[in-house]
């Protein structure tokens, strides 16, 4: 993010007394834990950082020092790390950005700082040199994770503050900087327990990739605000004076519901931001018991008040007090009915517990030492973790499967089950039977045949639930086979079961090379690392391993080459006619498609942009059919490895992932076709039905709009309609402009665009 200005347009003095304000802010904010030699440290890290980035600028203009410093601050203000924290902010780009080695920093600084920032120095840059790379380095990054855990709390404060400052960054740098925030680094943060930097990354990820609805909810939120207020007041009125009747010390908090979070419920639940029932929410803060062991029973205590005045919901109680979650957050969740109608999210928690809550691991060193071996359920996840890493992933598509396998353990709950002996087991929520074999041990799990739940027999693919006690019943003639891996969900399931497949796929590997050898000596083609690798891709493998075992299989017929011959004489010609196409092998990315673009292009000031509309003739590329962009919409350009480039909305279901996987094949396109088009759309439409309905929604599709209807279905049930409709329209505002009529006619309640994978259904 950096660049380099010319001093003269700068006030460089007015530059240094902030610089040394924001250090001055860093050393009063960490004061009260500074013992001997901190601050002379802290001064010795910040004078190394200035000098190291002397003459170096952010895209902003900003002197580049201003960042570490903001690293720096986050790391003691909002995540409460100590010195050791500090040094480690201020110097996180030291190593990368100069002829500074570790070697320097550990002779420096010592040894656990140098341990550090070699880990973040393993991170450092984005997905953009190729996915493979990046999914290695995030893997490095995580080997640290059982050392020190501060590696990834200081990691997660410097995307924040890039997050934060995000406003400088071309818009396809915002869109794959946010996209792989919410895709890594926000559920990293929850697991974490770090609860409001979670928060933040993902209102920040909103604010850039859906900036209307974002100020839209915001806006509403800031106009409900007086009303919500003095209904929590009310609310809380007859509570206050019970819990002082009691003689507990307590404080009210009223938790506003963020925007990501009402942005994804009203995405999910289809609901407008006026049904989002639980924007009601309050926190109930006890000051802690000196014994630990008496706060559940002034957690309980609370809750007896409150449902003494308000009738709970009894689906909606979670006792997060006698099994923590994985981050060791513990708090008491119910929700209520209020007088007047409302449901309300009450949480208790102790203060001890709610620091806990707020900053995660951090916090934890306060309560059980400055120690960088985190303890308790954390130790478990972090086993787990070590576990996935352990597995080898050694190339491309391994180490972008251990991202996927990563983030599965990032956001999922936990499932709470028992041993027969009664020993409590703590594993990913949906695990299966098959998953609790494994988890025990790596025989018993290859040898699972059924389990016993509660004394009754279930099949190794029973989903545990909470309580469960399960036995395992083996076989000596049981042995693991694919549809396994189809079963289980965690990492260490998967990975044992990889390794005992792995000895049988051998055979069909080597079987699998020698007929596709043998084929394409027929067919008069040498068969190449790059003929293999086109292969691989032709038939949409993840691996050349895994095309040849599936040749071995019989799960791709040899005489499908024919086929893949075919194709590629036909690009080659394509190719030869002059007309410009995706490269036919790897790499496939954005880089060079961008290229490509700007001698298109000339001089243009876009010119690395695909301008669909009139870049159809010399460019392949498709309009992607899982969200059926239509003319208007924000879209990026994503280069496939065997179908050109496809066009997505940004707001596409699969955008985050695509972003955050394969940053190298993202290019910037928007439209820019002179000649009109008719794009498929889908409306989702709902209402109580009466007469002439369905004649006054179609005459404002046919007559007033002229708009084309591909398909109209609607279901009637005791007054209430919901329908489907599927249309050509010429872009988002002649869309945008249906909508707003169709909402007005009498009796349509809702009416929602839906994406376009449903549309290709029929």
């Amino acid at each position: 993010m950096e660049q380099h200005v010319d001093a003269l347009t700068i006030d460089l003095e007015q530059e240094r007394k902030d610089i040394l304000k924001k250090y001055r802010r860093l050393l009063r904010t960490a004061k009260p834990f500074l013992k001997d030699n901190d601050a002379k440290l802290i001064k010795k890290a910040f004078n190394t950082s200035v000098d190291a980035h002397q003459n170096m600028r952010r895209r902003s203009g900003e002197p580049y020092i201003y960042h570490p410093l903001a690293v720096a601050q986050i790391v003691v203000e909002e995540i409460g790390l100590g010195t050791t924290g500090i040094v480690a902010a201020l110097l996180h780009d030291v190593v990368e950005d100069t002829d500074m080695g570790i070697d320097d920093i550990e002779r420096m600084f010592g040894k656990k700082v140098a341990r550090i920032i070699d880990g973040l120095t393993k991170i450092s840059g984005r997905f953009e040199h190729g996915t493979s790379q990046q999914a290695e380095n995030f893997r490095k990054m995580l080997l640290t994770l059982s050392d020190d855990v501060r590696v990834i709390l200081v990691k997660l404060a410097d995307r924040l503050h890039n997050m934060r400052t995000l406003d400088s960054m071309p818009r396809d740098k915002q869109l794959k900087i946010a996209s792989e925030t919410i895709f890594i680094y926000a559920p990293l943060a929850h697991r974490l327990g770090l609860y409001t930097i979670k928060s933040e990354l993902e209102e920040l990820y909103l604010k850039y990739t859906e900036p209307h609805e974002y100020r839209a909810i915001a806006r509403k939120l800031r106009e409900t605000k007086g009303a919500r207020d003095r209904f929590i007041s009310k609310f809380m009125e007859p509570i206050t004076q019970d819990l002082q009747t009691a003689g507990l010390n307590f404080i009210i908090k009223g938790r506003p519901k963020g925007i990501y979070s009402i942005w994804n419920k009203m995405r999910k639940q289809n609901k407008p931001f006026e049904e989002i029932y639980d924007l009601f929410a309050i926190r109930i803060v006890l000051e802690s018991a000196k014994e630990i062991d008496r706060e559940k029973a002034i957690c309980w205590q609370a809750y007896s008040i409150v449902t003494d005045h308000y009738k709970p919901n009894p689906d909606r109680l979670k006792d997060f007090l006698s099994t923590p979650r994985a981050n060791g957050y513990q708090s008491l969740h119910s929700t209520v009915m209020s007088k007047s109608g409302q449901w309300v999210e009450v949480q208790i928690r102790t203060s001890r517990m709610d620091e806990i809550a707020e900053k995660g691991y951090a916090a934890h060193w306060k309560y059980k030492g400055n120690d960088t071996k985190v303890k308790g359920n954390i130790e478990q996840w972090i086993n787990q973790v070590r576990e996935t890493l352990e597995n080898g992933f050694g190339d491309k598509t391994a180490a972008i499967e251990f991202l996927d396998e990563f983030r599965s353990n990032l956001f999922n709950e936990e499932v709470f089950v028992f041993t027969p002996k009664g020993e409590l087991k703590v594993l990913q929520s949906g695990s299966t039977a098959l998953d609790f074999a494994f988890d025990i041990h790596s025989e018993i799990g290859a040898h699972c045949m059924a389990a016993k739940v509660g004394g009754i027999l279930v099949p190794i693919s029973y989903v545990l639930n909470n309580g469960d006690q399960v036995e395992i019943i083996t076989s000596s003639k049981q042995k693991p086979n694919e549809d396994w891996l189809r079963i289980v969900i965690t990492s260490k399931a998967r990975a044992r079961i990889k390794d005992f497949l792995k000895e049988d796929n051998k055979q069909f590997e080597s079987d699998g090379r020698q007929m596709v050898e043998k084929k394409l000596k027929i067919l008069g083609i040498e068969m190449t690392s790059e003929v293999v690798n086109q292969l691989r891709a032709f038939f949409e493998c993840k691996t050349t391993t895994d095309f040849f075992y599936r040749i071995g299989k019989g799960y791709i017929q040899l005489d499908e080459l024919k086929r893949f011959k075919k194709d590629k004489e036909m690009k080659e010609r394509k190719a030869g006619d002059g007309a410009v196409h995706a490269p036919t092998s790897e790499p496939n990315d954005g880089k060079s498609y961008s290229k490509m673009l700007k001698n298109l292009h000339g001089e243009r000031a876009d010119s690395d942009t695909l301008l669909i509309g009139d870049d159809m003739d010399k460019i392949d590329y498709k309009l992607a059919p899982c969200c059926n962009p239509i003319a208007g919409d924000d879209v990026f350009g994503f280069v496939t490895v065997n179908e050109g480039i496809k066009i997505h909305r940004t707001t596409c279901p699969n955008a985050a992932e695509l972003m955050a996987k394969h940053g190298n094949r993202i290019i910037k396109a928007k439209w820019e076709s002179s000649k009109k088009e008719a794009f498929l759309a889908g409306l989702y439409i709902s209402g109580t039905d009466r007469m002439g309905m369905i004649n006054d929604i179609t005459r404002i599709i046919s007559n007033d709009l002229h708009i084309n209807m591909r398909g109209l279905t609607i279901d009637t049930k005791d007054g209430v309609f919901n329908g489907e409709i599927k249309l050509y329209v010429q872009d988002k505002k002649h869309l945008d402009k249906l909508i707003g009529k169709l909402e007005h006619v009498e009796g349509v309640y809702k009416v929602l665009r839906f994406d376009a994978n449903l549309l290709h259904a029929s």
